[in-house]
């Protein structure tokens, strides 16, 4: 059980860092063509964000009894 509650920690603080990382990339498109050198970067920090909530999320249903 402690790992659960450990895994659904980890989704709750990797969920806020999506969430923010998505944000950031929304603001950046409002910016354009403002900052239009930070794309790559910006991209990269929400796809590695999304990637691990993805990944802990399913570690989670599968940690999870049936």
């Amino acid at each position: 059980m402690a790992d659960i509650d450990a895994l659904k920690t980890e989704v709750k603080k990797l969920n806020a860092k999506a969430t923010q990382a998505k944000m950031d990339l929304h603001d950046l498109s409002e910016e354009l063509p403002t900052n239009w050198e930070r794309i790559p970067e910006v991209a990269r920090v929400a796809f590695e964000a999304h990637a691990a909530l993805v990944d802990a999320r399913a570690r989670l249903a599968a940690a999870q009894p049936a």
